[in-house]
């Protein structure tokens, strides 16, 4: 690309391409594509994003194209990689000068002189930190910023590479301009400071801004620039040094106020010195052993006394709090069980955390945590009532205790009361004492206060396991606060249900259930929101207790399965609409089939919420899961849902439909519990299935999910759906098995297994292009002993229920390996006995001896020299299926079954499925279960001997081992 001629044209095709008329953009940007692998392409783009003179939107616009190249085509291996000479001069060409005047513009610059150097530095650009470093020093304020801005940016990019050549560089780059980051941080720390008590704020930003910039670069070098950073007097003096920087900034918080320009940067520098020290313990826990002290006094001060009144911020005691978790719960900090095993550095800073969290410090901490952090804020009651699904989805978050003031105080006091529990659990117990009976509803502050008690008698319901008798506070102190109506009572009727969520799985009685379910009755009628969205979360924590008892709560259902009706209509937010969605799905799923009278309503609203949930897809999991327990509460019924039911299949499991991406998972498994329940095939049902072929060449994680649905077909209706699908199935069968696991191989193998079993003759038709590949795996040996039982399974169905097509297999096989197909046939009996102890599952090795015996009788040589191997596997599958009936002292075939009893349930065991039932009237068509294996062998061995003769079969029972014939015998007898 000639320069001259070619700046023009690209300024031209990037001006372009900033306009917003797409009949013009749209050419533009395919233009600049097809220069993207041009010689002097990104030469061109930095003379132009140079040029001060130009349009901002066009400079911007060349930056991206320039950082988009280096990613793409800066590697030497890269498909069109640029030539050395190219970056040589583009390397040159970024350092020139630091004078860009546009903030975005010279953040960009530096973002993409970071990615050069992080695949240059230092062996292909070792002028850039030399070059940094002087612009650094410079007196014009504009270079100096950005070329700071620069150096922070190479500095955090170098700092991430993992690889040990990169760290050890990473490194020696560390050591040789630490004392220069450090003055430098230390000199603009300075200015700043001088400037804001001289009230000149301008020059105090501008400072400030610099001290960030560097602090930034200090931060990444003393984290990983140094393996043993302890040893380095700098780096711990810098460290030391950050405490007071921390104390002098925070009383500039206090002397600026609130309005002030300059009050954000300083927030942000105080949260990056934080980060400092967080960061430090995290990567050098050993490391900062000496520092364990002066953190905790710092934090603990600022946090827990009045010295941190009027100077702190919310997200600076969040990460003052963090500060105190992380020390308090590091592993290295922890002595060994066996104290002898313990590292000295272990028990030093084991020993220096005892000394700090004295009694009274502890009982301070503890009380302030509950009755100033735990109270509710005026912000969060003016929510509660203005917003209140938003207050009570809030109050029920995520894990977002790093970023948020009230998960983080919870999360420090629950670590802190599991390391001093004897401390602080006599500490909790007597602010509960001071609060007994009921609170006057006039008194907000006692309320506030109780409120916040009982938050952290929740929160620490297993460390106070041993020393709180809840089904006695329960009973005398609870029960009567959820019955005092007043609405300003509401925070205790919901925090109170709260409570008892957090208990019962820890101490409830099961007899004091039936109480609750009352109290529950009562607040899901509770006139405030809040508290019945906290009374629904109680009921799925009870119902999903190991100690739930159905019986118990049956008299209940009607009456709280409406009442979640209601609530699930009354909220409007998706998230709210979700978690009542989930107690409703937890409800159904525990109580099965009783849930059956009370869900008509539920079935009328779902599909309109799912049409009103259409931009909303995790709410659509949410209805999904629902249904899937719905199907399987009702059993056979669930059929009158299909017409909502199946196009919410269809859409869920249709990879073309973008929503598919957050529906596969539950769609997949609403579509099995579908089948498994569906008394009989239809249409509709049948046509879904035309989604499969797409979701088997994903090969996802719900491959499995998959296979179980075709299995369920086959179940259902095996003719009609095979008629349909087996050619395509059996196209996507043979690309999965060119390149999947063997686990993916078994699972595959198995539907050709169970097809064969539900029909013998039209399973073995379909699939006959897979059984080909089972018939090599025999003769060849297969060496996972998993998917050889399945092959034996397979061909056992084949050669015991199709013989016909066994016969044509043997012919099609013997013509491919080139030999007599009684040879081959000899080859695979072989094999069969050789590889019995493959098949560990009684039913396929019954399957194996009625299927070798089934070529009996025999005047075939090759059969009868395999005759021995035959009556092996006989015995060995007798001694698997036969048990001696101890009165008669005769034998019988554990395996048979002669008609299909519905099985009689306890009340924790769920009713066989439609499938289930299904399975059962197969299997009394099945020869496994059908036909005794001691009937059969004396059936077979007697024609035989009627077909040889006795001295013939005479002969032939001598090539069996005695003691098998002996056992033999034994099996036989009254036969």
């Amino acid at each position: 690309m000639d320069m001259d001629s070619a700046s023009s044209v690209v300024l031209q095709a990037l001006t372009q391409a900033t306009s917003q008329d797409t009949a013009v953009l749209k050419p533009a940007e395919e233009q600049l594509r097809q220069w993207e692998t041009q010689p002097g392409f990104y030469s061109v783009l930095l003379n132009i994003f140079n040029n001060h003179m130009l349009d901002v939107n066009v400079r911007w616009l060349a930056v991206l194209y320039f950082k988009n190249g280096i990613d793409r085509y800066w590697r030497r291996v890269a498909p069109h990689a640029l030539s050395e000479e190219e970056k040589t001069s583009l390397r040159a060409g970024l350092i020139t000068n630091f004078n860009e005047p546009v903030n975005q513009i010279a953040t960009q610059i530096a973002v993409l002189i970071a990615k050069v150097a992080r695949l240059d530095c230092p062996r292909q650009w070792p002028e850039l930190i030399p070059i940094l470093l002087e612009s650094v020093k410079g007196q014009d304020g504009l270079q100096q910023h950005r070329a700071l801005l620069t150096f922070y940016h190479v500095t955090k990019t170098l700092a991430s590479k993992r690889l040990a050549q990169d760290r050890r560089l990473f490194q020696d780059l560390a050591s040789g301009i630490y004392s220069f980051a450090c003055s430098l941080w230390s000199h603009h720390t300075d200015c700043f400071l001088q400037q804001i008590y001289a009230r000149d704020e301008a020059a105090a930003l501008s400072s400030l801004e610099r001290t960030l910039l560097s602090l930034k670069v200090l931060r990444k070098l003393t984290v990983h620039g140094f393996q043993e950073p302890q040893q380095n007097m700098e780096v711990m003096g810098f460290l030391n040094a950050v405490f007071e920087r921390l104390k002098q900034f925070l009383e500039c918080c206090r002397q600026v106020g609130s309005d002030s320009t300059c009050r954000e940067k300083l927030e942000k520098t105080i949260i990056l010195y934080t980060k400092v020290l967080l960061d430090f313990l995290e990567y050098h826990p050993c490391a900062f052993i000496p520092l364990i002290q002066r953190s905790l006094e710092f934090a603990v001060t600022y946090v827990f006394t009045p010295a941190g009144e009027g100077v702190t911020f919310e997200r600076f005691i969040v990460q003052c709090m963090n500060l105190i978790k992380m020390i308090v719960k590091n592993d290295a900090y922890k002595p060994a069980k066996n104290i002898d095993d313990s590292k000295p550095e272990s028990l030093e800073a084991h020993k220096i955390k005892t000394a700090f969290f004295t009694h009274p410090t502890l009982t301070e901490i503890g009380r302030r945590l509950v009755s100033h952090y735990f109270l509710l804020t005026e912000e969060e009651l003016a929510m509660w009532e203005e917003d209140p699904e938003s207050f009570a989805v809030e109050e029920t978050g995520g894990d977002s205790w790093k970023y948020s003031l009230r998960p983080c105080t919870e999360v420090l006091f629950l670590d802190i009361f599991h390391n001093y529990s004897q401390t602080l659990t006599p500490v909790l117990l007597d602010m509960v004492q001071n609060l007994q009976g009921p609170t006057n509803v006039e008194d907000s502050v006692q309320l506030l206060m109780k409120d916040a008690v009982y938050n952290a008698v929740g929160l620490a319901a297993y460390e106070l396991f041993d020393n709180v008798d809840f089904d006695q506070w329960f009973k005398n102190q609870l029960l009567g606060e959820l019955q005092v109506s007043h609405h300003r009572y509401k925070l205790i009727r919901r925090r109170v249900i709260w409570l008892i969520g957090q208990w019962i799985s820890v101490k409830f009685k099961s007899d004091l259930r039936p109480l609750l379910y009352e109290v529950i009755l009562s607040l899901m009628q509770d006139p405030d929101l809040v508290v019945r969205i906290e009374t629904a979360t109680t009921l799925k924590l009870t119902v999903d207790d190991f100690e739930f008892r159905t019986e118990q709560f049956l008299p209940y259902l009607e009456s709280i399965f409406g009442l979640l009706f209601q609530l699930l209509q009354q909220v409007t937010e998706c998230d709210t609409k979700m978690q009542v969605l989930h107690v409703i799905s937890c409800v159904i799923e525990r109580v099965g089939i009783q849930i059956r009278p009370y869900v008509g309503c539920l079935v009328q609203y779902l599909p309109l919420l799912w049409k009103q949930s259409e931009e909303h897809n995790m709410l659509r999991c949410a209805i999904l899961t629902t249904l899937i327990q719905l199907v399987q509460g009702l059993g056979a019924e669930s059929k009158n849902l299909y017409p909502f039911l199946l196009p919410v299949i269809q859409l869920s499991t249709d990879v073309s439909q973008p929503p598919h991406v957050y529906l596969l998972e539950d769609g997949l498994e609403l579509w099995l519990v579908t089948l498994e329940n569906s008394p009989a095939i239809t249409p509709e049902l049948l046509r879904i299935f035309q989604n499969m072929s797409a979701l088997l060449e994903l090969s996802s994680e719900n491959l499995r999910t998959c296979f179980h649905i075709v299995n369920g077909y086959i179940y259902l209706s095996a003719t009609e759906f095979l008629q349909n699908y087996a050619e395509s199935l059996c196209r996507s069968f043979c690309d999965l098995l060119k390149d999947i696991t063997n686990e993916g191989r078994v699972q595959v193998l198995k539907v050709v297994e169970i097809a064969l079993k539900v029909s013998p003759m039209l399973g073995a038709h379909m699939f006959q292009p897979l059984l080909p590949a089972v018939f090599r795996g025999i003769v060849d040996g297969e060496r996972y002993p998993v998917v050889m039982s399945t092959y034996l399974g397979i061909m056992g169905r084949v050669l015991l229920q199709n013989f016909s097509f066994f016969s044509s297999l043997l012919s099609q096989m013997a013509s491919e390996y080139n030999q007599e197909m009684d040879q081959l046939l000899g080859n695979v009996i072989e094999m069969w006995v050789d590889r019995m102890d493959n098949i560990t599952q009684p039913e396929r090795r019954k399957l194996s001896s009625l299927a070798l015996l089934s070529l009996l009788p025999s005047d075939n040589s090759v059969i009868q020299d395999k005759f021995c191997g035959i009556v092996n596997i006989c015995v060995e599958a007798l001694h698997d299926v036969m048990t001696e009936d101890p009165e008669t002292g005769t034998f019988k075939d554990c395996m048979l079954m002669s008609h299909f009893e519905e099985p009689k349930l306890s009340d924790d065991e769920e009713p066989p499925t439609e499938q289930d039932k299904r399975k059962k009237l197969l299997a009394l068509e099945d020869p496994v279960h059908s036909v005794s294996l001691q009937q059969f062998v004396y059936e077979k061995l007697k024609a035989q001997q009627a077909l040889m003769g006795d001295q013939g079969f005479g002969a032939l029972m001598e090539t069996v081992d005695t003691e098998l014939v002996r056992q033999l015998q034994e099996f036989l007898q009254g036969l």
